[in-house]
């Protein structure tokens, strides 16, 4: 089964948690200190495998998470950190983020990586946050929570040729007939339900990959019969290859059908249009003369070179061939030609204060609503069974001016101040 569109749900592993321990050996009385960081959380990571040409893999597992970071232990010893979670992709893969649509990632490359949800630093221990006033802290940190992320994984095949044009026009018997690919072939519409790669290889020596994708129709472009799910996989395609049916079997008209496939390619993606594109007449062994073939020239009129072939019979295909892999020649030549203006690629860093350090809000018992991802971040790190932990969040709090911002929101001391569900008093 062809997988190219999923929607899947990634958590990197939570951080360890620092632990308070002292140093308790015969003949040391004033040890100290000794409680361990929390490993690091694994991070959730996607490779490319060349060997991979779908999506199946998530097809039935959507949900994927990474192991946490081991606690702390004593005598400082550092908790383990987490393996990263690999998850190998096809090349081609572009990685979205589901609730914006931002791009996260664009993977192309052989074992090329990317991180999608980083694990939680682990938490550290008390021998951390020993000073001059306090040399026997008694708390410790939380690990910090990794990140959750719903990604879109959407694929585009990287082909060099892509074979485009309506259904039943021989696609897939132009591909099995110049590559050892074996697609479906049947004499009825949308025998091809997903797109088919080959190799090809001219008598002259070069080689190319080719893409038969399934038929299009009109209104493919807004959804309408099989082609829309697959246009995407045009856009990578340096070469486009419009297939047309000359011997009217079907009795569609093959002008027509030129200018609608062009004009669903158009409406996709209007770049696509400047794309090169190599118009192929098939089916000639079926035309008692030319007659069409002349009618189709004149009325098209097209830019694009035109080649008659019988992909049934083979006839003329070794040209068509070298026309492809010379039209691939001059799309190479001109994105070498292509230069890079290094300025426009230069990272520029800015130190600005977040001005939504925190929100405040009120819920509708009155509760005064703290949120932000300072503050909820620096709230799971916090062990509330410890006094003292307690108390270093209190400060926090104080240092990110949280409670000057409530008091200017009017808080009363006993008032009740929420953060991620928990629960405090406002004490002046």
């Amino acid at each position: 089964m062809f997988i190219d569109h999923v929607d899947i749900n990634v958590k990197a592993g939570n951080g360890g948690n620092g632990i308070v321990a002292y140093r308790r050996e015969k003949y040391v009385p004033l040890g100290g200190p000794a409680g361990g960081d929390g490993g690091d959380g694994a991070d959730v990571l996607f490779e490319v495998d060349e060997g991979l040409r779908t999506l199946m893999d998530f097809r039935y597992q959507r949900h994927f998470k990474a192991a946490h970071g081991d606690n702390g232990q004593s005598q400082n010893k550092h908790g383990k950190n987490a393996k990263d979670l690999i998850l190998k992709v096809p090349p081609g893969t572009i990685v979205r983020n589901k609730e914006t649509g931002a791009l996260i990632a664009d993977l192309t490359q052989h074992e090329a990586r990317a991180v999608v949800a980083r694990g939680g630093r682990g938490g550290r221990g008390n021998s951390r946050f020993a000073s001059a006033r306090n040399p026997a802290p008694d708390f410790s940190e939380n690990g910090e929570p990794g990140e959750v992320l719903d990604v879109t994984l959407e694929l585009k095949l990287l082909a060099d040729v892509g074979l485009v044009g309506f259904p039943s026009v021989g696609k897939s018997t132009l591909l099995s007939a110049v590559t050892s690919a074996s697609p479906k072939i049947g004499a009825y519409p949308f025998t091809t339900i997903k797109p088919n790669l080959g190799v090809v290889e001219s008598k002259d020596g070069r080689s190319f990959v080719m893409a038969d994708l399934p038929g299009l129709i009109e209104g493919a472009s807004e959804g309408t019969g099989l082609g829309h799910q697959f246009l995407r996989h045009i856009e990578r395609t340096k070469v486009i290859v419009h297939l047309i049916d000359i011997s009217s079997t079907d009795g569609r008209d093959p002008v027509e059908d030129y200018h609608t496939i062009r004009q669903e390619l158009a409406l996709y993606n209007e770049q696509l249009m400047s794309r090169p594109e190599l118009i192929v007449l098939n089916k000639v062994d079926l035309l008692e003369d030319d007659d069409l073939i002349k009618l189709f020239k004149s009325e098209v009129n097209a830019e694009s070179e035109i080649v008659t072939i019988s992909a049934a019979t083979r006839d003329n295909l070794e040209q068509l061939l070298y026309k492809v892999a010379d039209l691939l020649d001059k799309a190479d030549e001109l994105e070498a030609q292509v230069d890079i203006d290094d300025s426009d690629h230069r990272v520029v860093y800015k130190h600005e204060k977040d001005p939504d350090l925190f929100v405040i809000t009120r819920d509708d018992d009155a509760a005064y609503v703290v949120s932000g991802d300072t503050i909820e971040r620096v709230f799971k790190m916090t062990d509330f069974n410890n006094e003292a932990a307690v108390r270093r969040f209190a400060r926090q709090m104080r240092s990110l001016g949280i409670d000057d911002a409530l008091r200017e929101r009017g808080i009363e001391n006993g008032d009740t101040v929420r953060i991620l569900g928990g629960e405090f008093e406002f004490v002046e």
